[in-house]
């Protein structure tokens, strides 16, 4: 008789994957099913649910593409979920009755993405072990730049010179629930003109994500002279905060409004007791990662650390 029972996940287990989401030692709120579908159209679900004798012991959030299975491509990070009283020895047996589950319904490769070991104090190291041991490959790594709060700042003299002027010229910062002026005057507008891409949420998407979550959601913009000239979209959670987007106008530029917004909300959220403020990764279309990008983030007092991703072989 099997110990756990690996089953996928359907629209009657919304509360109880809540629920488990709420007391994990490794989730945040990307992983409430709110969060995951609000763009359910992009995306076939297939995420799994694991029980032990009825008892729901972890979840993987996941979509499914072909014959693959992905730590959700509608996250920014993933993987196993699970209590903190689960050991590691249960840890395993569940990764293997997950890999036997997906054997038998025909996958033959798992894309596998933890959540960064900054966001846990307990740290997220227990199934790295365990996926190598099954012959996981590192497929890639990304340089994920963040800022410790938990230790004195290292803002870079630059930085804030320039903080110390800008101060001086009456600029107004404001947290917004109305997303409209940033993402319409600031941040279309920008990535259009420089990459020529698009924000993956629209404003209407953030919306209504910001009404499912409006503790974890926040907007911050910067004005002068009632004109929006930058703005940073927060996603906050227990120990980390992360700056989803950023960006400023042409006259922010002209201003350094950006690099204003960003030190006055590092300090915020340090007076708050926040452990990290995430800044993102710093990858490229057309090099390994964007230098310019690096040192304007480690300027601001950000290090690098690890986001991991890995492929595992179905066999």
């Amino acid at each position: 008789m099997k110990t756990f029972v690996v089953r996928k996940y359907n629209k009657n287990d919304y509360t109880i994957w809540n629920d488990f989401v709420a007391q994990a030692k490794n989730a945040t709120f990307l992983f409430h099913r709110d969060f995951m579908e609000y763009h359910k159209d992009r995306f076939e679900d297939f995420s799994l649910l694991i029980f032990e004798e009825e008892k729901l012991r972890a979840i993987l959030p996941a979509n499914k593409k072909g014959n693959s299975i992905y730590s959700h491509q509608g996250l920014t990070y993933g993987g196993l979920v699970f209590l903190s009283k689960l050991k590691a020895e249960k840890v395993e047996s569940i990764f293997d009755e997950i890999l036997l589950f997906l054997k038998e319904n025909k996958f033959e490769t798992l894309y596998y993405k933890p959540i960064p070991d900054f966001y846990l104090s307990e740290g997220n190291a227990t199934i790295d072990f365990f996926l190598m041991k099954r012959g996981a490959v590192l497929e890639r790594k990304e340089m994920n730049l963040a800022v410790n709060l938990t230790v004195p700042l290292k803002i870079s003299k630059s930085k804030m010179k320039h903080f110390r002027r800008i101060e001086n010229l009456d600029i107004d910062i404001f947290e917004e629930d109305n997303f409209d002026p940033f993402w319409e005057k600031v941040l279309e507008p920008r990535l259009l003109e420089k990459f020529d891409a698009k924000p993956v949420h629209s404003k209407e998407e953030m919306a209504l994500l910001k009404s499912k979550f409006p503790q974890n959601i926040k907007q911050y913009s910067a004005f002068r002279n009632d004109e929006i000239i930058a703005g940073i979209t927060i996603f906050e959670t227990k120990n980390v905060v992360k700056s989803q987007y950023g960006a400023t106008s042409k006259t922010g530029e002209e201003f350094r409004a950006l690099d204003f917004l960003f030190i006055n909300l590092i300090h915020k959220y340090k007076r708050k007791g926040k452990h990290f403020f995430d800044m993102g990764i710093v990858d490229s279309d057309t090099e390994d990662y964007n230098s310019g990008l690096l040192k304007q983030k480690e300027e601001l007092g950000c290090s690098v650390y690890n986001q991991d991703f890995y492929k595992i072989e179905i066999k």
